[in-house]
């Protein structure tokens, strides 16, 4: 009975790593692809196709910076409006167990998860306070104001109606029906977060060898 208890015991760990290491690489998934669907609260820019030629828009590649597009709730930005930070909450608690779940490991991990919270709801008070300013610098070739509307105020006025169509907590705004599944479905990048997952995998498992 005593070897029936170990094998168990050894699946039960077998499981709870497996777990945890698929919540951590998926967390790396989603940062990833985020990078492709930037939100106005991080640092990322927007690009977008450029159908007017190199030398008119000043574009590359035929690629142009347009960073009024992240003020448009799309993708991941429809599942909360930070996803290139929430998700190292997961990622620091998953961590945290994998590196062994000593108290050291809960304070550096986890204080990455409460620093990733506190972080990003900074950010919301900014834009509640109507500070017009959330640490980043939006770039746009041209930008259209309406006459007496300085480009500050345009930026806070953008930033409110991106605020009040998502959420701070993933999902709560399709929960209260400002967002729809159907359409973060048919515009996550999930190519993107497929390839990141991988590349999450690898990247937890290097993590854990360096601890």
């Amino acid at each position: 009975s005593s070897v029936a208890l170990d094998v168990s015991g050894a699946q039960q760990s077998t499981l709870l790593y497996n777990a945890y290491l698929l919540s951590a690489s998926l967390s790396f998934g989603a940062a990833i692809a985020s990078l492709v669907n930037a939100s106005p609260l991080g640092l990322m820019p927007s690009f977008e196709a450029d159908d007017e030629g190199t030398e008119m828009s000043g574009s590359v590649a035929g690629i142009r910076r347009d960073d009024t597009l992240k003020f448009t709730a799309k993708g991941l930005t429809r599942i909360t409006r930070h996803p290139l930070i929430l998700p190292v909450v997961p990622w620091g608690l998953a961590t945290a167990q994998l590196s062994g779940g000593r108290p050291c490991d809960l304070i550096l991990f986890g204080g990455l998860s409460v620093y990733a919270i506190a972080g990003c709801f900074c950010q919301d008070l900014r834009v509640i306070r109507e500070e017009g300013s959330v640490g980043t610098v939006f770039q746009t070739e041209s930008r259209d104001t309406k006459e007496g509307v300085s480009e500050e105020e345009q930026e806070r006025t953008q930033l409110r109606s991106f605020f009040e169509q998502t959420s701070f907590i993933p999902f709560k705004a399709v929960f209260d029906g400002r967002q729809s599944l159907v359409d973060i479905r048919s515009e996550a990048p999930w190519l993107q977060f497929f390839i990141g997952t991988v590349v999450g995998v690898f990247m937890e498992e290097k993590i854990l060898q360096l601890l």
